[in-house]
């Protein structure tokens, strides 16, 4: 094959995120006695957006992300909520979400045994795993990479220092990124020396500063761009 070194995004990419952050929150809510509106919902996911590009930018701890976003949703309604303990119970449902994204499980099963795979996503270690694990992901990866592990996050050069130092006889030529998101996947890749795979199931718009060696809108794509190298 074209690579042979694999480094797979999990949310949005393996794992559709949106169905997993969707029923949390509704449990969440409705565990707490509050009524998830549609306003609320929509702020939070633009608020939890912002936060997320601040960590990713190095302006902000991954603590202070999820420490802060629920006391700061709140905020902006005029109400004052116990952060940390919505963000514990948040954290829990999250945990138990590990919904496929469409051809996921097929595309890993059948390159593990041609390439190693490996996974490099932000977030907090013990809900990847354990969303990975229940998923029936997580043993074909030769190796997961957190940001919360590696004490950086994509698409910082120190994290992806970080991976390529663990993975051995690293081919960069032969190494591509694949994930759902421009500034963390896609830069970050770019930044790293290696091609990158940019998924954009959801026909987001191309941005002019951050371009993909490869765009598709499906999972099964990557099978052609593996074998070939065609776009």
């Amino acid at each position: 094959m074209k690579y042979t070194t694999l480094l797979f995004d999990v949310d949005d990419t393996l794992l559709d995120f949106q169905k997993t952050e969707e029923r949390a929150l509704n449990e969440l809510f409705a565990e707490q006695g509050i009524t998830l509106t549609p306003e609320v919902k929509t702020s939070y996911k633009a608020l939890n957006h912002h936060l997320w590009q601040e960590f990713e930018k190095g302006n902000m701890t991954r603590e202070e992300v999820t420490g802060n976003r629920f006391g700061l949703l709140f905020q902006q309604f005029g109400q004052t909520v116990d952060g940390p303990q919505m963000e514990a119970r948040y954290r829990h449902y999250l945990n138990q979400g590990h919904d496929l994204v469409a051809g996921s499980r097929e595309l890993i099963h059948s390159l593990a045994p041609k390439a190693d795979l490996y996974i490099v996503t932000n977030g907090v270690s013990q809900t990847q795993y354990q969303r990975l694990t229940d998923a029936e992901l997580l043993p074909y990866f030769k190796k997961i990479f957190v940001s919360e592990d590696v004490g950086a996050q994509k698409p910082m050069k120190e994290f992806f220092d970080y991976v390529f130092d663990r993975i051995p006889e690293l081919d960069r030529e032969k190494t591509v990124i694949i994930g759902d998101s421009l500034t963390s996947d896609i830069q970050g890749g770019n930044q790293a020396g290696i091609d990158t795979i940019w998924f954009n199931k959801n026909q987001l718009p191309e941005s002019e500063k951050i371009t993909p060696t490869y765009r598709i809108d499906s999972l099964a794509e990557i099978y052609t761009i593996l074998e070939n190298g065609n776009e």
